[in-house]
């Protein structure tokens, strides 16, 4: 079960870390509602290293990259929750729409992120490549996303 830290916190531990030859990983995101999909990116980004840390994006940024309603669940839930998952080592809140000032900061050994990104639009490839992380893009779950699970609450709902 993981940890929240702060950023100060994870670049302290990182230095730990790679003393120890520890590979650690890196994914982020919203995480608003939990699901499946999520279940399975988190399972493949741990099996890629050693340690896996998972920046979660504020409510700010949520609300910048998917709306002003999201998120539905308080940044502190969404961490509490990843932090009890077997796999997670440590859960890190960021401000940033983009994890590149996470990336920075951490320096992970691999950046993982979801399938629905190519190396082309994911906007942290190239600092990650720069950075000497090895860029894993984990396939989705078809059909399972926190938007398609607000359509059908919505349309299951809606008188």
């Amino acid at each position: 079960m993981g940890r929240i830290l702060t950023l100060d916190d994870a670049r302290r531990e990182r230095e730990a870390l790679r003393a120890a030859g520890k590979r650690l990983v890196l994914t982020n995101g919203c995480f608003d509602l939990l699901h499946i999909g999520h279940l399975h990116s988190l399972r493949m980004a741990a099996a890629q290293g050693d340690v896996l840390w998972v920046g979660v994006n504020s409510d700010v940024a949520v609300r910048l990259l998917k709306g002003p309603k999201r998120p539905l669940v308080p940044w502190a839930e969404r961490a509490e929750l990843l932090s009890a998952l077997e796999m997670v080592d440590a859960v890190i809140g960021f401000d940033e729409i983009t994890a590149a000032h996470l990336l920075l900061a951490v320096r992970p050994d691999v950046y993982v992120k979801g399938g629905d990104y190519t190396p082309a639009t994911l906007p942290e490839y190239h600092l990650a490549r720069l950075l000497g992380a090895d860029v894993v893009l984990v396939p989705p779950v078809a059909a399972r996303s926190t938007s398609q699970l607000i359509v059908t609450i919505v349309e299951r709902y809606t008188p």
